[in-house]
């Protein structure tokens, strides 16, 4: 559920900052209008950059679609050779980059200069030679059913338009499951594209590019933020991210190191994937903690809760509810049926197990003189003292 929310949050962030970039610019052109020269010319560095910073991330799909829209952008403002041919086939060119868009949303990112990249390179290009043919099959399938009167009313939008539709709820579906900085930039992209075919926006496609390469770059920079200071696992913060809270602390802080209690046993019963479920579990009951708590990853079945300017008295009611909400939550296991004919006649309920995790915490209060490494090692002796207790239990 922490997943969800989190990929969730990042998303609708990402997509309202970009509307809100497209509405300021198109209510204030006159800022930007007398520049629009410099703009032009600006582009292809920032295509530039950001193709090079989305294939040394391995954000493959946002390379391809970068490179896609520079060779449009080429085709708009160079005399190519193939210039005069995509302006007399509009639809060809709205249905072509409509349909990369949602099939880079399908795709998964892989290296970019690999055998994988020139895969999805040769996808590119077959989209484009479907899109060519679809129409051929298109005047067919309208021949062929012009007959029936109740479809006539709708044949017309057979070529087009339901393409279209198709792809469209292929990339909001994608978008919705997936819920990734990368498929988000990739609707933006698509909603301009077709806002553009349809005559809803008229601003320069200069501007609309580097808007839309602009969203391309700070999604490949934002998600290299969070793969260096989040924990993959649990999506919590990681111990490099801790390191760097560190340096903003006040000289008041309560730190609090909190441990799963045989998680090791535990992951040699049930299994690895067993485990990772548990760290996910903990982790998404530590983040609920009250008290202006601050929950981090440390490492392993460790974690550290930071509480910026509390005491200890203060910290310890939210430490006792998350360690509570813990023990109370009961894990439902599926074992695995074994091929014996005792386990075969058992009932079905044998093979689902219950379980549950408890926690382990110790807590220590900045004093005056100490660094947070100092207290932090503090707070992990009270940890110990914790588990010599009987563990299950929060010490100071």
């Amino acid at each position: 559920m922490i997943q969800f929310f989190s990929g969730f949050k990042s998303s609708a962030i990402s997509l309202i900052a970009f509307f809100v970039a497209f509405i300021l610019i198109s209510k204030f052109q006159s800022y930007w209008f007398a520049k629009i020269n410099l703009i032009e010319q600006v582009l292809y560095g920032i295509f530039a950059i950001t193709i090079m910073l989305s294939g040394y991330f391995n954000r493959s799909r946002l390379a391809l679609a970068a490179i896609t829209l520079l060779v449009f952008y080429a085709t708009l403002s160079q005399a190519l050779p193939w210039q005069s041919w995509v302006f007399t086939h509009g639809e060809w060119l709205v249905l072509t980059g409509a349909g990369m868009l949602s099939v880079l949303s399908v795709i998964k990112d892989r290296g970019l200069l690999s055998i994988h990249g020139f895969y999805r390179l040769v996808l590119m290009m077959c989209v484009g030679i479907a899109s060519y043919f679809w129409f051929d099959i298109a005047d067919f399938l309208v021949a062929k059913f012009t007959h029936i009167k109740q479809l006539t009313p709708w044949l017309k939008y057979l070529s087009v338009e339901l393409p279209l539709v198709i792809f469209s709820l292929l990339l909001v579906w994608r978008c919705v499951r997936e819920k990734s900085l990368v498929t988000t930039a990739l609707l933006t992209s698509y909603c301009i594209w077709l806002g553009q075919y349809y005559q809803l926006i008229t601003l320069p496609w200069s501007v609309l590019l580097s808007l839309m390469i602009l969203h391309y770059f700070f999604a490949v920079v934002v998600d290299s933020y969070f793969l260096a200071y989040r924990d993959e696992l649990t999506t919590l913060p990681s111990r490099r991210a801790l390191n760097q809270l560190s340096l903003s602390l006040g000289r008041k802080y309560t730190l609090a190191m909190l441990d799963i209690d045989h998680f090791k046993k535990f992951n040699d019963t049930y299994g690895h994937d067993i485990g990772d479920q548990v760290l996910k579990l903990v982790a998404s009951k530590l983040a609920q903690v009250k008290g202006s708590g601050k929950v981090f990853r440390y490492g392993g079945e460790e974690f550290t809760i930071v509480f910026p300017g509390k005491t200890t008295e203060q910290a310890k009611p939210a430490l006792e509810a998350v360690r509570q909400a813990v023990e109370d939550y009961k894990i439902v296991i599926r074992q695995e049926q074994r091929q014996t004919k005792q386990a075969r006649s058992n009932k079905k309920n044998s093979q689902v197990k219950t379980v549950s995790v408890t926690i382990s915490i110790g807590l220590a209060a900045r004093s005056s003189k100490l660094s947070f490494d100092e207290t932090l090692k503090l707070a992990d002796q009270a940890l110990y003292r914790a588990k010599k207790s009987g563990r299950n239990n929060v010490s100071e």
